[in-house]
């Protein structure tokens, strides 16, 4: 199945002159969304991930159903006081401005190896907070998971040292 054809090019969204990969085509389709998740799945059944980790909210979308698929918990990665028990707190800068991450204490154990997913990497800023947040809750990044990948933003380069795995890449 060619993924491709299910991500939709918006010109000029969310601004003049940004050409933006819209994803709910893939997740409309039931069989175009699950051949993304055993894709991903395929990858990362046979290796020692002990939990799989996103940030809201789209991130949310692959972490879940692949989370399930490979029988693992999931850790979701919050805005501020969007989770009720004691939480791992980091701030971070984006291009546009500062973001903060949260995180249950208990997410993760020392030295789990986690996973982290999102739908898109582009700038790479949210997920390179998301790696230092489960570095400082005591866990290993195994790795960063992506189905799209915006090579020209150069994310991967935020993302160093990290392995950065992207099912699509434009």
């Amino acid at each position: 199945m060619n993924l491709d054809q299910y991500i939709r090019d918006i010109p000029d969204f969310p601004k003049p002159g940004i050409l933006f990969k819209d994803i709910m085509p893939l997740l409309a389709d039931p069989k175009a969304f699950r051949h993304s998740i055993k894709l991903l799945a395929e990858i990362y059944k046979t290796r020692k991930i002990d939990a799989i980790a996103a940030a809201e909210a789209r991130g949310f979308l692959f972490a879940a159903p692949l989370a399930l698929e490979l029988e693992k918990p999931l850790v979701p990665l919050r805005k501020p006081g969007k989770l009720p028990y004691r939480t791992y707190s980091l701030k971070y800068e984006l291009e546009y401005g500062s973001a903060e991450l949260q995180m249950h204490t208990d997410g993760i154990q020392i030295h789990d190896r986690v996973l982290l997913i999102d739908d898109v990497l582009a700038t790479g800023g949210t997920m390179k907070a998301g790696a230092s947040l489960i570095e400082q809750a005591g866990g290993v990044v195994d790795s960063c998971a992506f189905l799209i990948e915006l090579t020209f933003l150069q994310g991967r380069q935020k993302l160093q040292g990290y392995e950065v795995f992207s099912l699509l890449k434009y």
